[in-house]
């Protein structure tokens, strides 16, 4: 039979204890409890306040084990100083007499275990779960940590997405208008000769001509400021009419507009959210919505605007703003979060209301309360 050699123990492993303890014989005890532990312990003795900040300061520390009664301190004050340092650490307290209700308070503000100075053989056991607990609180703060980092760099990317975007948008409406536009108006003229100068019949198919043209003109222009509304050109509250009016219009839906001033000077990603808002929310009424009336209220304080929206119609379902393919709200949602506001769209069973909050600075005119 051949012998075989036994395997090497592990190491103990380092661990740097910060002790808040007033008796030097209770550290003493303490640390000859630890050491039948698998530890190699590297501890530093404390009993007051300013010992204890300079301490968690100068040093890295695995772990903190506490005495509760103190002269001058106590547990609940170190655990406050340890959790306001920012330092994920385990923390036990270790008392020769601590109430019931005072433990129960202790775990609940952060404190890992408590145990009584008589009965420590289960210290070791504590601290080791402790620490795996503080473990798995850093590896939840790293995880939330990367995920927030994460929404960060996509709110980042779709403010960008959409600062591109209006770009385009606005590219193709001065192509439109300088190309289009300008081809369209040449041919207005070229008709206009041909119904001066032609033959009857000729003159009467160019008038026609002329009013398919009018009505080509129209909807060159309506398709313009879709894609690059006049915010800047006009003004917002011009705008918003504007596009109240082609709802109007277009769906023959009555609307009722009211608002407490007569201009607005935001900045542009404001001013384009407010406007995308109503966009959005107009056209969820004309496809889904089958309102008879619609009410638009904005309302702009010298540092809050809003901007509500609601229709008599049938109403969302609980269920509708989770729809995969709900992408029009959701985008609105985080087109305001960029701006610093909020998107609330609140449904029932009389219609819909989507409320649009938004932080601004300086954008107030001379109010005139007037409705259209």
């Amino acid at each position: 039979m051949t012998a075989t050699a036994a395997e090497p123990l592990p190491a103990p492993r380092t661990l740097r204890l910060l002790v808040v303890e007033d008796s030097q014989l209770d550290y003493e005890l303490l640390l000859a409890t630890l050491s039948r532990e698998p530890f190699d312990i590297v501890a530093r003795r404390v009993e007051e306040r300013a010992e204890l900040v300079d301490a968690l300061a100068a040093t890295t520390w695995d772990a903190v084990i506490s005495d509760h009664h103190l002269p001058r301190f106590s547990s609940t004050e170190a655990l406050e100083i340890v959790r306001a340092s920012g330092l994920n650490l385990p923390f036990i307290i270790v008392s020769g007499l601590i109430g019931e209700d005072t433990a129960v308070a202790a775990m609940r503000s952060g404190a890992d275990d408590y145990l009584i100075k008589g009965r420590l053989a289960r210290l070791g056991p504590a601290l080791l779960a402790a620490l795996a607990a503080a473990e798995a609180r850093r590896e939840r703060l790293e995880a939330t940590r990367s995920l927030e980092e994460s929404r960060q760099q996509l709110r980042e990317l779709l403010a960008h997405l959409d600062a591109v975007v209006e770009e385009e948008r606005a590219a193709i409406a001065r192509e439109i208008h300088d190309d289009v536009g300008g081809l369209l108006t040449a041919l207005r003229f070229d008709l206009s000769w041909i119904e001066r100068s032609g033959d009857s019949r000729s003159a009467e198919r160019a008038r026609y001509a002329k009013q398919t043209l009018t009505h080509a003109m129209q909807a060159v222009q309506r398709i313009q400021r879709n894609l690059h509304p006049p915010v800047l050109d006009a003004g917002l509250v011009a705008a918003l009419h504007w596009q109240i009016e082609e709802f109007r219009r277009r769906t023959a839906i009555p609307v009722d507009f009211s608002c407490n001033v007569e201009s607005l000077a935001l900045e542009t990603a404001a001013a384009m959210t407010v406007y995308r808002t109503l966009q959005e929310a107009l056209t969820n009424v004309s496809k889904h919505a089958h309102a008879s009336a619609v009410r638009v209220g904005l309302v702009a304080g010298d540092d809050q605007l809003s901007l509500e929206i609601a229709d008599d119609g049938i109403g969302l379902r609980a269920g509708d703003l989770k729809k995969p393919a709900s992408f029009g709200l959701r985008g609105l949602s985080e087109r305001a979060a960029r701006a610093g506001g909020w998107i609330d769209v609140s449904p029932g069973p009389h219609g819909t209301c989507v409320l649009l909050s938004l932080p601004i600075r300086g954008a107030g005119d001379r109010p005139d309360g007037g409705t259209r």
